[in-house]
């Protein structure tokens, strides 16, 4: 069984797709990230940068019986396509091709997305120039998977955990100002997903769970108001509850 910690954001929907695509057995644990479940002591030992998804296997493969955890949404789905031998080429030239875009999803798309999310949405007084240069950004890599497609169904050969890991992010388009007319491939391929049974079922996760509303004072001050020394309080404070106990 797999304890899947998650939150229905593009970043939760990412595993939560692998996981119907799998069929691996798997249980949901909601993390409110607007409440700030995600700053919980038990939750910072399985994910030390308190940002969900993260998981718990009971069951891993590692021959010691004991549960194994996993954060970071992109070595998550590593860890799930090497556990059920599934969207992931075990030849060397076809498992790179599909880390090279695994990698460019985490490092690129889905921070550039991310960042563009929070002017569009979430910045009260959002910078001209901040918002030009993210929504920039994002209409780049649009285009560079819409290149990538040009003569490809997908993003690295067949089906695989890039496409999984940049879909949620595309999925958001909209949200984020922006428009598919310009992508014909791209636009292609993302129809084409949205159509998968686990995609529709990884997506619909969660959709109905009430959600603390982001532009609440003190949600916004959980989530955009993280630094270095909230993050050394969070551990001071746990380091001590368990000297108590």
């Amino acid at each position: 069984m797999i304890d899947l910690y998650y939150w229905p954001t593009p970043n939760g929907r990412k595993i939560s797709i692998m996981l119907e695509e799998t069929g691996l057995e798997y249980k949901i644990i909601p993390l409110d990230i607007g409440r700030g479940d995600q700053f919980s002591p038990e939750f910072l030992d399985i994910s030390p940068n308190n940002r969900m998804p993260a998981i718990v296997d009971h069951d891993p493969d590692t021959g010691d019986g004991k549960p194994l955890s996993v954060f970071e949404s992109g070595a998550i789905l590593m860890y799930l396509a090497e556990k059920s031998g599934q969207l992931m080429p075990t030849d060397t030239r076809g498992r790179f091709e599909v880390i090279q875009w695994l990698v460019w999803q985490v490092a690129g798309l889905g921070p550039m997305a991310g960042q563009l999310s929070h002017f569009v949405n979430y910045a009260e007084d959002p910078d001209p120039y901040s918002l030009n240069r993210y929504s920039n950004e994002y209409d780049r890599l649009l285009g560079v998977m819409d290149v990538r497609l040009a003569d490809r169904d997908y993003l690295a050969g067949n089906y695989s955990i890039a496409d999984i890991a940049s879909l949620p992010w595309v999925m958001s388009y909209k949200r984020l100002g922006a428009s598919l007319d310009r992508f014909g491939n791209l636009r292609r391929w993302f129809d084409s997903l949205k159509k998968r049974p686990a995609v529709i079922r990884g997506v619909d996760t969660g959709e109905d769970w009430k959600r603390t509303e982001l532009t609440d004072e003190a949600a916004r001050k959980i989530l955009f108001g993280q630094t270095a020394d909230a993050v050394r309080a969070r551990k001071s404070k746990t380091a001590a509850q368990e000297t108590r106990e």
